[in-house]
């Protein structure tokens, strides 16, 4: 739940909100209120813009997860797998993208131009496993790239892991993270 709330837009709500009670306390002659507001009501709404500046937006499931998939999940999941799923499913913050790192790394787009776009992801069955599929907007990486760097995928994203890649139109391409057990 945490995660799925902004802690830019909760600095400057809580922020805001104290300053208001300062300059309300203030025009009421309460020095104690004042400061609090004042002293804490103005830090809280500069690093809430700080924050806001920097932060990356959950991405979205494209799908819903259906309940057989959840339980299969819960039984095959690697460790990987689900802190994929938890990292680019919550508020980030001082990141360029999502799985940046992983992505250059992996020499998925060595500038921020090149990189792939995270666009959504879900989660589904593949033949009895249990499979994370990140969809990508690539348009400066071609489909044959993504093949190339294959093997290092899978090393990567760790044992007992299958990696697929698939072209679904000529600039998006989807990453499956598939359990091999």
């Amino acid at each position: 739940m945490l995660r799925k709330i902004s802690l830019g837009t909760l600095g400057l709500s809580v922020g805001g909100i104290l300053i208001i009670v300062g300059f309300v306390a203030y025009a009421a002659d309460n020095a104690t209120l004042n400061l609090v507001g004042f002293f804490y009501g103005f830090p809280l709404f500069l690093g809430g813009l700080a924050l806001k500046a920097n932060e990356i937006k959950p991405i979205p499931f494209s799908k819903p997860t259906q309940p057989s998939v959840l339980l299969l999940r819960e039984q095959q999941a690697t460790v990987t797998q689900n802190k994929i799923r938890k990292d680019i499913t919550r508020y980030c913050y001082g990141q360029d993208a999502h799985l940046d790192s992983a992505l250059s790394y992996l020499g998925l787009g060595l500038s921020d131009d090149e990189r792939p776009i995270i666009t959504g992801l879900r989660e589904t069955e593949i033949n009895g496993a249990y499979a994370l599929i990140l969809e990508f907007d690539s348009p400066s990486i071609q489909i044959s790239d993504w093949q190339e760097k294959q093997e290092k995928m899978t090393k990567y994203f760790g044992p007992e892991i299958e990696v697929k890649i698939t072209l679904v139109n000529e600039n998006q391409i989807e990453l499956a993270v598939i359990t091999d057990k």
